[in-house]
């Protein structure tokens, strides 16, 4: 049996398509599900294996990226949700989704005696939407997304993805235990220093994607759905030979992996 995928939905949310296509060519089934329906019925999380929340403006972005998308589930299935991630079973937040789980507890998390939302994601430092291809490095080996990925491209579209942690404390404390996931680099892998087109955002340490403590929840601003057929990359037409994949798929097939090796993961 197919891992079974929620692409979780609502007004706004544009990149559910593409996000559902990355994971069916992982090796997945998946179904794109409004968060109406979950708040009705919360015992739907159960028929699934693995979470995504897709990038778009949900909701408009009114307030703040994310941040309504953030409340509903933060008010009404915080427990669900913990009950989700506790068997074993990954969440991933692109863009949009990224923005929504650290709106919530659910990213970084609890850290250094902080709890509820701790970081934030806010305008980029050029004080615009920037679109564009970015150099990024894995970081973390705890990251079940990211684990074993060599440094790649991927493209980038957002207004609001400077990351931000609370204070020197809790920052440090994303190193020690190892869960900033992805940072943006050089095109020769070497850090960008938080050097604009290079770290496109502003974002301290040049942080790109975070997990949580468990490895299973991990969110990023740069978009792997994107990336995850070779013709994808905008210098496919001079690349030979030409890869089977993009590399954006290996994030998807990580997730994919864990799944049917875990115990308590649900197939």
């Amino acid at each position: 049996m197919k891992p079974q995928t929620l692409i979780l939905r609502t007004a706004g949310t544009n990149c559910d398509a593409e996000t559902a296509y990355a994971f069916e060519l992982a090796g997945a089934g998946c179904e794109k599900v409004h968060i109406n329906r979950i708040l009705q019925e919360p015992s739907l999380l159960d028929r699934f294996q693995l979470l995504a929340f897709p990038g778009g403006f949900s909701y408009g972005d009114d307030i703040a990226a994310g941040r309504i998308l953030a409340n509903q589930i933060a008010h009404h299935l915080r427990d669900d949700l913990r009950r989700f991630v506790e068997a074993g079973k990954p969440v991933i937040g692109i863009c949009n989704g990224f923005q929504v789980l650290v709106k919530t507890d659910l990213l970084p998390g609890p850290l250094v005696g902080r709890s509820g939302q701790t970081c934030t994601l806010t305008h980029n430092d050029c004080g615009r939407f920037v679109d564009r291809w970015i150099h990024l490095a894995p970081r973390s080996e705890k990251c079940i997304w990211t684990r074993g990925i060599a440094p790649l491209e991927l493209p980038i579209a957002h207004g609001e993805g400077k990351f931000i942690p609370p204070d020197e404390a809790y920052r440090k404390a994303l190193w020690d235990n190892d869960q900033i996931a992805l940072t943006y680099a050089r095109p020769d892998g070497s850090p960008a220093d938080g050097q604009a087109p290079f770290n496109p955002n502003g974002s301290i340490d040049d942080i790109a994607g975070v997990c949580d403590a468990s490895g299973l929840v991990f969110g990023l601003m740069p978009h792997p759905e994107r990336y995850v057929d070779a013709t994808q990359h905008p210098s496919w037409t001079s690349t030979r030979p030409l890869p089977a994949h993009g590399r954006g798929l290996q994030v998807f097939q990580n997730a994919i992996a864990h799944v049917r090796d875990a115990v308590g993961a649900g197939v």
